[in-house]
């Protein structure tokens, strides 16, 4: 098999290619919509970090609250289905915010609201969604189908930035937003366009899912853990670009919304690049990988708080989106890939809630220390936290004996096909 066709490999299968499709358009526009909001919070407010702080903190308290239901909803209930749903409510929200926008009538308690609200549908959305890629692909074609969601979801960052920048500078910020709410359309037309008899579905769907039932399924599997708190502790500290991005831009770089949108689009191109070397990989990762590549995003991203000229901070961006890409793909598919099929949707809602649910107590800290000691502090502190971490997961690895063969992770890795 060529390098080329083993890299798209997954999309020879047409319901992952529909997908796909939908949420390449999709997830772009959702960029541009963020830019849009981002920029308007910062209007509104008089660049206020706090301000910002609280909006993506109400973006991302739902997940913590929530994500462990919705993965246990993805474990009894039709996925595709679930899906649909998600999708057309996430796009009347945004229709509301455009028509507040386009009225002159928002507020900036309009965008809090806005923000927790679709918060909760992400909560629903995002286990059904990761689960729901092994149910279109099965397990052989599982890392390439996570690689390649990654890659059209980094295509999407770099395109969405940059073109939102570009459209808010010339028609403000309302045909963004309404833009957003007419894409979700496609990611709902993909999905009802699938053939359903084409999933690969567990052979029976357990009647009763517990939340603890999944957390007991981890007790004991510290192949899992480990990844999970990493991912836990840099997802708190480290992924905080929606706040730190336009802080750099406005108030370090002084620049305008195209150019913060530049900012933004270098991120995502590293992380496209990345997204694109990991579509080869078809076993399970190590937990030296895994530790590695958080090592390595700890120190750039403290790098790119320091760096000291735009030209700079671009490049020191793209570096670290390569890394944020490389180390959550590689923490995703040692979780996924080592989980048995009948627990994966709530083992991925406990992966969604680590990574996106402890946003909001970092977004909140990162904005008081961006706004006492500016916005270099703010995205050089999440880097210094992300290293120790990094450091800390090795030599507790290194410490840990493990067990004779990892019988608990060989078994699982055996149910989904390795």
């Amino acid at each position: 098999m060529s390098t080329l066709r083993r890299m798209f490999e997954a999309l020879t299968v047409r319901n992952f290619r529909l997908f796909a499709a939908g949420q390449l358009l999709s997830v772009t526009c959702t960029w541009m919509m963020f830019i849009a909001q981002d920029w308007l919070v910062l209007s509104l407010s008089g660049d206020s970090a706090t301000a910002l702080g609280l909006v993506t903190a109400l973006q991302f308290t739902p997940m913590l609250l929530l994500t462990l239901y919705g993965g246990r909803l993805a474990d009894r209930h039709d996925k595709r289905r679930l899906l649909v749903a998600a999708n057309l409510a996430a796009g009347v929200l945004a229709l509301l915010l455009a028509v507040l926008t386009f009225t002159g009538g928002l507020r900036l308690w309009h965008i809090w609201v806005f923000a927790a609200a679709l918060g909760t549908v992400n909560a629903m959305e995002a286990p059904a969604r990761m689960a729901f890629v092994s149910e279109m692909v099965g397990a052989a074609l599982l890392p390439n189908a996570s690689a390649l969601s990654a890659a059209y979801f980094n295509a999407a960052r770099v395109v969405g930035p940059a073109l939102a920048g570009l459209l808010i500078s010339r028609f403000d910020a309302g045909p963004v937003i309404a833009l957003n709410a007419v894409s979700y359309l496609a990611s709902v037309c993909a999905l009802l366009l699938m053939d359903p008899a084409e999933l690969v579905r567990p052979a029976e769907r357990p009647g009763r899912t517990g939340v603890l039932d999944g957390l007991r399924y981890l007790r004991g599997r510290s192949d899992l853990m480990l990844p999970l708190a990493l991912v836990g502790v840099i997802g708190m500290f480290g992924f905080n670009f929606q706040l730190t991005l336009p802080l750099m831009a406005k108030t370090v770089f002084h620049a305008d919304s195209a150019s913060f949108g530049l900012l933004a689009s270098a991120l995502a191109a590293g992380s496209l690049l990345a997204a694109f070397a990991t579509t080869g990989r078809r076993s399970r990762p190590s937990a030296v990988l895994v530790i590695g590549a958080a090592v390595a995003f700890g120190a750039l991203e403290t790098l790119s708080g320091l760096a000291p000229t735009f030209a700079a901070a671009l490049v020191l961006l793209a570096a670290t989106g390569f890394a944020t890409i490389y180390f959550a793909q590689a923490a995703n598919h040692r979780v996924q890939l080592g989980t048995d099929p009948r627990y994966r949707g709530r083992v991925m809602a406990l992966y969604t809630l680590t990574l996106q649910g402890s946003t909001p107590l970092g977004a909140l800290l990162t904005g008081w220390l961006s706004e006492h000691w500016g916005a270099r502090a703010g995205l050089s502190a999440g880097g210094v936290v992300s290293l120790a971490a990094g450091l800390l997961a090795l030599w507790a690895h290194r410490r840990r004996r493990p067990p004779a063969g990892d019988p608990a992770g060989a078994a699982s890795g055996a149910k989904v096909g390795l």
